[in-house]
């Protein structure tokens, strides 16, 4: 069966940078790496526009990256519905949308795109119809996830060698913390990304870090990690630029950066910490030792998910190194413990690494989220 031409990605921003980050990269592979016409319909462009400075938050309809970027608002304009519409993460389609969905006379294929887990039930799943009660319609689930029964984790093509040529090159690596405000790492120094979510116990990795012997650079996305700033310093966070130093520690604050800066600045780091789902996925491919804080959910569900993911991405380590790794990211989640537990973790530093790079090549063996999303529509459903 030929691959539907036209899509249609609904996405409603909820978390601010994870759902929109991740629709706007599946956007841009759809339309760059298939040829598919793609209209991205997003509820807050302010909040896109953090992550993609070309969108015009003002403008209703506009076109970036190959992609018809259009401002969902009510009332819903009439539209002809895509061949495929992605429901991304669970949003509501407008009715009218839906009505001319059931009225067209071949079916959309109508997927809801769901978020990523490690966790085992995601595989037996992943590709359940659900016929709606009301229309002549049927939704099928789209999970990603890292195992081959799953619908994989966004990987562009040529993504493995944009990131051999970044690491590979001093002096593009130069260039871009020049971009930054900062020059090139020197000695011993560390470098570290922080991206985490409002009260996280950030200070109790600070104070950690201003005693160790070796200097650490920690960057901060401007709007990140102000509370634990402010209580570690004593001071208000400083405007883009800034930094504040205490002992080995220097804390520097960088604007938010858009999707294809951010994946150089994870490549170039020592260590980063990300959150939700879009950073995860890209510190994966950075081949760097990372850290991963879940959403935080009620009743601690956010724990179950760092476990599922910690069983699957520590299977082959040592059992002292998985123990490190599993008690760091548990105690950073967690919000305490973090200082007793990072000493052995970044003991293995470079043990992570080597990890990190067979990690990818396993991710890769799975088959990566656009492709199979596209196999998914071309069958018949």
């Amino acid at each position: 069966m030929p691959t539907p031409q036209s899509w249609d990605i609904f996405c409603s921003v909820v978390d601010n940078y994870g759902d929109i980050g991740v629709c706007w990269r599946l956007a841009r592979q759809l339309a760059g790496e298939y040829g598919l016409r793609v209209r991205l319909w997003v509820d807050d462009l302010a909040a896109f526009r953090r992550i993609c400075p070309d969108i015009d938050a003002g403008r209703t309809t506009q076109n970036c990256g190959g992609v018809q970027i259009c401002y969902w608002q009510e009332p819903f304009p009439p539209v002809e519905p895509g061949e495929v519409v992605v429901e991304a993460f669970a949003c509501n389609l407008p009715d009218s949308y839906l009505k001319a969905m059931a009225e067209r006379p071949r079916k959309p294929r109508w997927i809801n795109l769901e978020y990523l887990s490690a966790e085992d039930w995601v595989g037996e799943c992943h590709g359940l119809a659900s016929p709606n009660p009301r229309l002549p319609l049927v939704k099928h689930f789209f999970f990603p996830g890292f195992a081959a029964d799953t619908g994989g984790v966004l990987l562009e093509r040529d993504l493995f060698r944009r990131r051999q040529a970044f690491q590979f090159d001093a002096g593009a690596q130069a260039a871009f913390w020049q971009e930054l405000g900062l020059p090139a790492p020197h000695g011993e120094e560390i470098r570290i990304s922080l991206f985490c979510y409002p009260g996280s116990r950030a200070e109790d990795l600070f104070d950690c870090w201003r005693g160790q012997a070796a200097p650490v650079t920690c960057l901060v996305p401007e709007g990140i990690a102000g509370e634990a700033i402010a209580a570690f310093f004593g001071q208000a966070t400083p405007a883009v630029g800034g930094a504040l130093r205490r002992g080995s520690l220097e804390v520097r604050v960088f604007p938010f950066l858009d999707q294809d800066r951010y994946d150089r600045l994870l490549w170039a780091c020592d260590c980063n910490f990300v959150r939700g789902e879009d950073s995860f996925v890209r510190a994966q491919w950075a081949l760097r030792p990372m850290v991963w804080q879940p959403y935080p959910q009620a009743e601690g569900t956010h724990l179950n998910k760092l476990a599922a993911f910690l069983g699957r991405y520590c299977e082959g380590l040592p059992r002292e190194t998985a123990g490190a790794v599993s008690a760091f990211w548990g105690a950073w989640s967690r919000g305490e413990g973090m200082a007793s537990a990072w000493p052995a973790f970044w003991a293995r530093q470079i043990q992570l690494a080597r990890h990190a790079e067979s990690w990818a090549a396993c991710l890769q063996g799975n088959g990566d989220l656009a492709a199979k999303l596209v196999q998914f529509c071309s069958n018949g459903l």
